[in-house]
């Protein structure tokens, strides 16, 4: 699997583009607020875009969907967990005022459970519900390349903020314990700010998981 990274907006978060090697369509894992400078690079890298996952509603990494949908001039299916409904659709709950500057409703064509699985593009993924970030938080394990993408619910050596609409640090750390420390230690750990980790690094060092 390739992944390029991108880190965009006042936040700095990181998106992602993943495709498998030698094919032509991608995934976009969180648009953050840069659909158009997504979509050119799609353009300019010959790929085709499957589908767009989104580990949870803030418009730090929802905010992008229209403009990259529109610039791409093709619909193609927004996946998100079940449980992020509210936060999607209710401004208070994605942050978009403060994010954005004005409220703004995101929209999931597609709603997975926890532990569902697909196939696209040529990859397969397993969702992992890791509500506490937000209601409906969630990660992204590709098991056959032993990456995770977690989102804002783990980061190199701390998990993501509970103090905004619908969090809740007991929740996020229940669930990263027992969805997240549960994989492989040698697995990759992607995250929605700053760099990368494992799991295996996780379980020694994060203090909050001790």
């Amino acid at each position: 699997m390739l992944i390029q990274q991108f880190v965009v907006g006042p936040v700095e978060t990181n998106c992602y583009i993943i495709h498998k090697e030698g094919e032509k369509e991608a995934l976009i894992i969180d648009p953050g607020a840069a659909g158009s400078q997504l979509a050119e690079h799609l353009r300019k890298e010959g790929l085709r875009l499957a589908a767009v996952l989104l580990t949870h509603g803030h418009a730090d990494h929802a905010g992008g969907i229209e403009d990259l949908l529109r610039e791409l001039k093709d619909r193609v299916p927004v996946i998100a967990y079940e449980g992020e409904k509210r936060t999607l659709a209710d401004p208070n709950y994605n942050l978009s005022s403060w994010i954005l500057s004005h409220s703004q409703v995101f929209h999931a064509d597609l709603f997975m459970r926890d532990g569902e699985e697909k196939d696209l593009a040529g990859l397969h993924f397993r969702l992992l519900a890791t509500p506490g970030h937000t209601e409906g938080g969630c990660c992204f394990y590709f098991p056959y390349e032993n990456v995770l993408f977690s989102g804002d619910s783990l980061f190199a050596g701390s998990l993501g903020r509970t103090d905004f609409p619908g969090g809740s640090v007991a929740l996020l750390v229940r669930s990263v314990k027992e969805k997240l420390m549960t994989l492989p230690e040698g697995t990759r750990v992607l995250p929605g700010h700053e760099g990368e980790t494992t799991i295996g690094e996780e379980r020694v060092n994060n203090p909050y998981l001790l």
